[in-house]
């Protein structure tokens, strides 16, 4: 084997066919970001909030309530309260998927399966007219359970496509594709909501074909990670029945956990200011309609502007992380989404320029923030418990944001203002900056038995 001129070995053509296939699959894994980031944009971010809460408004009763199973609720809720359901849901489906990605080692059929239904529970949206308010709630409980669920798989090839040191910069790149996806695809969403006349639609209509293209676009672009990705296959268990294995999975890993605090505290941490980050995302619109007056363009256009400048941001805060660290960069975010909250509350309404200029701050920290937290889990991870350890993950992720819409919700159902409902939520991000402070991530990366990197 020959020496380069400075002296280090040349990489050998197994290390170079290696290198090769993991940049392959990275670049695969890149695509589910840009195929499913389109559902998190248009629909749950700009559309469906706005469009479900005025079709449970039109089969309100005189006092503005409808009634699921019985249960009078504030028809300005109702969008809140169906996505704290889609969580629970998610909870208890979750440590399945989990359980079985790391027994088996077959990730892509979940895979598939977990984002095939969300995008058909998505298409599925188009028929959501009229007084269908119960129809849109479950389609939307259907759509972002399978979202969840698909997330815990997704997140848990990390680890194995990309080294601690890349890791990083690989989860910034992922969340770059999808605010990428987001900002092309809202760009069309804008043209046909703007110029629907034009296209023989009406504004009802214009909405549904945005939804329904959400969950035709997450469909089609799914097949390049089940094209790229490569499963790790085991020897299955035949101990007892999935259902059974994914929560005794879930104890176990609850319990391993127990056995490393530091990981369980940054989890704490996570679990609370990532409630405050999905809620924002998914009640933002609400609050711009409802409170504000604003106009659905206007909203498409703030949502857009979050997802162009999402792009630089989530890159922008890879590069400080690998000068300042990834818990540093992380902290400073969350002080810049309090004072965004805090920013917020006071706009006075009709004023889209006051929103837009909120929306630009928001992108800036937006992806930055989730792709650091996933990246900086990812070294607090035991080799070979990925996929359990993104279920819990997932549920801090995903599967935990209910609090902060049903705090929102409740926020609204008793005081019927949208301003108290937005600033209940600093204190998810408060709380969770003390938590996060209080982690000493190197210690935690070591007791994890995980090489510590230079920057972290």
């Amino acid at each position: 084997m020959g020496v380069s001129p400075g002296g280090s070995v040349p990489p050998s053509p197994e290390e170079n066919g290696e290198a090769a296939q993991r940049r392959r699959e990275q670049h695969g894994w890149y695509f589910y970001d840009w195929a499913c980031s389109v559902y998190s944009t248009s629909v749950l971010t700009v559309f469906l909030g706005p469009y479900l809460t005025a079709v449970a408004k039109a089969a309100a009763d005189a006092d503005g309530y409808v009634h699921p199973l019985g249960v009078p609720v504030r028809a300005g809720s109702f969008f809140a309260y169906a996505v704290s359901a889609s969580v629970v849901v998610a909870i208890l489906v979750m440590p399945l998927a989990g359980a079985a990605a790391d027994r088996s080692g077959r990730k892509k059929p979940l895979l598939a399966l977990c984002a095939y239904l969300g995008a058909a529970a998505t298409a599925g949206l188009f028929f959501l007219d009229g007084h269908r308010y119960l129809l849109g709630g479950l389609l939307l409980i259907i759509a972002n359970a399978s979202m969840a669920v698909s997330m815990v798989v997704y997140n848990s090839y990390l680890p194995q496509i990309a080294p601690p040191e890349e890791r990083d910069a690989v989860s910034s790149r992922g969340w770059a594709f999808g605010y990428a996806a987001g900002s092309l695809v809202l760009i069309a969403n804008l043209v046909l909501f703007t110029a629907h006349d034009s296209f023989g639609l009406s504004e009802s209509m214009a909405v549904r074909v945005c939804l329904a293209s959400a969950g035709l676009w997450w469909g089609a672009f799914t097949l390049v990670p089940l094209r790229r990705l490569r499963d790790r296959r085991r020897e299955p268990s035949a101990s007892s029945a999935p259902a059974v294995n994914g929560w005794r999975q879930l104890a176990a890993t609850v319990r391993d956990m127990r056995g490393k605090p530091l990981t369980l505290a940054f989890l704490l941490a996570y679990l609370i200011y990532n409630d405050g980050i999905q809620t924002v995302i998914s009640q933002a619109s609400v609050y711009g309609s409802q409170e504000l007056g604003l106009s659905q363009s206007t909203l498409i256009t703030a949502v857009l502007l979050v997802q162009v400048l999402a792009v630089g941001g989530a890159l922008g805060m890879g590069r400080l992380a690998r000068t300042h660290g990834a818990k540093r960069t992380i902290l400073g975010s969350l002080v810049a989404w309090t004072l965004t909250l805090g920013a917020g509350y006071f706009l006075p309404a009709g004023a889209p320029v006051g929103f837009f200029l909120l929306a630009g701050c928001i992108g800036l920290v937006l992806g930055g923030s989730q792709a650091l937290s996933r990246s900086l889990f990812s070294h607090l991870v035991p080799p070979g418990k990925e996929a359990e350890y993104f279920s819990a993950y997932e549920l801090s992720d995903r599967g935990m944001s209910w609090l902060g819409p049903l705090l929102f919700g409740l926020t609204y159902q008793v005081t019927g203002s949208y301003r108290d409902a937005i600033i209940s939520l600093v204190i998810f991000f408060a709380l969770g900056f003390v938590l996060l402070a209080r982690v000493p991530v190197r210690q935690a990366v070591r007791d994890a038995g995980n090489p510590v990197p230079e920057r972290i």
